[in-house]
């Protein structure tokens, strides 16, 4: 696991852009995993910069949602697929056709979950998953004690990640859905690269669970602890309880330029 401290939000969200753009001049058509929330939209715009000032083609990208509410109706302005069309699909310009996600309005939600991950295999498999972090750890809506051996599934929020989310829904916490499905631990660890980004004092203790902890159901971003190439992109609030965090600065200094990110 590589960390790699910036000093805000705006120059995390622009060194994982770059990497990005990196893998699209490698890989045109890669698959990218993507995120929802406040925390990845400096990603976001970072990448369509890019792309608007025609530093990077991102014409033939795909994109993976990582996962949706099960119950909001088809087109809910908060459903995480038009979310994603709204923050990602569009600015850089990709049509409807490029986008896979899960069908959180199935009628058959187990069956939309197995359908799911098959269709990630069937793509060829995800080139690079951003992730965000929840206060108690969880990635995706895999919530505490998750089996980290999990695959696409219906989950039930906690009621802090409920509470977390109801600033989406005007405050209104019972606007909320209580499941969501999700890919699981196991399925986002298929993924090539894990990129997590993190901001705020907020997610302090989580980073460092999930960095410096053992590996855990109860801190379910630990498993990144397991993948071979993951990525956490923290700023100086989110890395302040991490006790090497002095290493990490030297590391990421000191890093041949070849390497990337």
């Amino acid at each position: 696991m590589e960390v790699v401290i910036v000093k805000d939000a705006k120059a995390g969200g622009e060194l994982i852009a770059d990497g990005i753009a990196d893998l699209l001049r490698r890989k045109p058509d890669a698959l990218l995993g993507v995120a929802t929330g406040s925390t990845p939209i400096p990603i976001y715009d970072a990448l369509v910069a890019q792309v608007s000032a025609g530093a990077v083609d991102a014409s033939r990208a795909r994109i993976a949602q990582l996962d949706e509410y099960v119950g909001l109706p088809a087109g809910h302005p908060e459903s995480y697929r038009s979310t994603v069309l709204r923050q990602v699909v569009e600015p850089l310009g990709l049509s409807p056709e490029a986008f896979m996600g899960p069908d959180g309005s199935a009628e058959d939600v187990l069956a939309a979950c197995e359908a799911y991950d098959t269709a990630l295999a069937e793509a060829g498999g995800v080139d690079l998953q951003i992730l965000g972090i929840g206060t108690d750890g969880h990635i995706g809506f895999n919530e505490p004690c998750s089996s980290l051996a999990s695959r696409t599934r219906i989950k039930t929020l906690t009621e802090q990640t409920r509470v977390d989310n109801a600033r989406f829904f005007d405050d209104d916490i019972e606007q909320v859905p209580h499941h969501v499905i999700t890919q699981g631990i196991g399925t986002i660890l298929e993924a090539r690269h894990l990129v997590l980004l993190a901001t705020g004092e907020g997610k302090a203790e989580a980073v460092a669970q999930t960095v410096e902890g053992p590996v855990a159901a109860l801190v379910p971003a630990s498993a990144l602890q397991l993948h071979p190439h993951a990525t956490v992109v923290v700023d100086e609030a989110a890395a302040s309880k991490l006790k090497l965090a002095d290493y990490f600065r030297h590391t990421f200094a000191n890093k041949p330029a070849w390497q990337g990110i």
